[in-house]
C-alpha cells in the first residue's frame, strides 16, 4: 500500500481508484476531473507531470525545467525526488508505460 490508512479513508480511496479505473476515454477523464478537482488542482497535476516528463526526457538543468513547465524549483526537486528515490514509482510506472507501443 502506497500510504499509510486510516481505515475509514482506505475504502474512500479504494472507490476513488475504482472510479478512475472505469474511465475509458480522454474525454471521460477531463470530464471525472472538472467535476472532482478545481482548476488549479488539475493546473498542478499538469504541471507536476510535466516536470516529470521533462525530466525524464533528461538534458535539461532543473532550471530549465521549472521555467519550461512553469514550476517551482520547489516542485521540480520534488518530483525528481519521487523519480529517483521513492518507494511507490508512480511516476516511473506510467512514463515507461506510455513510452511502450501498444499492441
Amino acid at each position: 500500500m502506497a500510504y499509510q490508512d486510516v481505515p475509514r479513508d482506505k475504502d474512500a480511496r479504494t472507490a476513488l481508484f475504482d472510479a478512475i479505473l472505469s474511465l475509458r476515454t480522454r474525454e471521460e477523464v477531463e470530464a471525472f476531473l472538472a467535476d472532482l478537482c478545481t482548476p488549479s488542482e488539475i493546473r498542478a497535476f499538469a504541471e507536476r507531470w510535466e516536470v516529470a516528463r521533462l525530466l525524464d526526457a533528461g538534458g535539461k538543468s532543473y532550471r530549465e525545467i521549472a521555467e519550461q513547465a512553469h514550476a517551482s524549483p520547489t516542485t521540480v526537486v520534488r518530483v525528481a525526488r519521487f523519480l529517483r528515490e521513492m518507494p511507490h514509482q508512480g511516476y516511473r510506472l506510467v512514463l515507461d508505460r506510455i513510452k511502450r507501443p501498444r499492441h
